[in-house]
């Protein structure tokens, strides 16, 4: 057998997860013929076919299946690796694999300028994702730690609150719900939505909230990002559900506002996680104590 790298193992995930040489190509920032080098020299390497044409994309082997479930198995033990050498370094120097849910991105440049402060040999590789995808890189054990609104409930994982996260419905000012005030929440069934993709946590609570108030969800459109969904709401498309940490700056200049319905905002938490048998390394450790004794309050004072 000939020799293989770890760049070339890391291709190879990507390439399976994405089901595309392109779109694996995009998340790894190279060009498809550098994709398709790295995946031909692995297949070289241990003399069979990977990936195989599947229309405009690609699907895997039985060899390549295989080889999937035992390179993720083997990545997740280099990673355990790389923290018990983390160890022996102490906080002098270290690397993170931080993944983010997409509405967290309003804070977590902030936070992360903060921890870098205080602890600058410290290299963070941020990865931003809806829920769905966040949740994949979690159980295959290929982020350290990771940001989201709401604790897996089928994962064996330990998640820590470390901030608030307000939801609430906003609006055009000049909607007509607008003005009136403690309104009931099943007045909603009558008006349109800008919603977030499915997949998102966003939409999951959203959608469980409607179904709590047996409310129907009349969904206009969906869109992939906060920053779309606030442009539509102000052109008058319709109203939406969003945590009030991503809304900050135009609720304060009037370009949108709050409904005032009754139950709300619902209050949740930010929870930093991470798989229950992870072994973190000190600098995971010092990130997640940074969070928890720091994070809710940068976070209030800036927002």
């Amino acid at each position: 057998m000939r020799p293989y790298t770890l760049k070339q193992l890391q291709t190879f995930m990507e390439v399976a997860r994405q089901r595309s040489v392109s779109k694996a190509a995009e998340r790894l920032f190279v060009t498809q013929p550098a994709v398709s080098m790295q995946i031909r020299q692995l297949e070289d390497a241990f003399g069979v076919p990977l990936i195989e044409p599947a229309g405009r994309n690609i699907r895997l082997t039985n060899a390549g299946e295989a080889f999937l479930t035992h390179a993720i198995a083997a990545m997740g033990q280099l990673k355990d690796l790389e923290a018990l050498m983390a160890e022996h370094v102490g906080l002098k120097k270290g690397r993170i694999d931080l993944a983010v849910v997409t509405t967290s991105k309003y804070f977590i440049p902030m936070l992360l300028v903060r921890f870098n402060k205080q602890f600058q040999g410290i290299d963070i590789q941020l990865k931003i994702d809806n829920r769905e995808n966040i949740l994949g890189q979690l159980a295959r054990n290929e982020a350290d730690l990771v940001v989201m609104g709401r604790a897996p409930a089928d994962l064996d994982c330990e998640a820590t609150p470390f901030a608030t996260n307000p939801l609430a419905i906003v609006a055009a000012p000049d909607h007509e719900l607008v003005r009136r005030k403690k309104l009931p929440f099943t007045v909603l069934g009558d008006h349109r939505f800008v919603v977030r993709e499915a997949g998102s946590g966003t939409r999951a609570a959203m959608e469980r909230l409607f179904a709590e108030h047996q409310t129907p969800l009349k969904v206009v459109m969906e869109m992939p990002s906060n920053e779309t969904i606030k442009q539509a709401v102000m052109a008058g498309m319709g109203m939406s559900f969003l945590s009030l940490r991503t809304v900050r700056h135009e609720l304060a200049s009037g370009h949108l506002a709050l409904v005032d319905i009754e139950g709300l905002p619902q209050m949740g938490n930010w929870y930093i996680t991470h798989l229950s048998h992870k072994k973190l390394s000190p600098a995971a450790k010092a990130f997640k104590a940074f969070l928890i004794e720091q994070g809710g309050g940068l976070m209030d004072s800036w927002s």
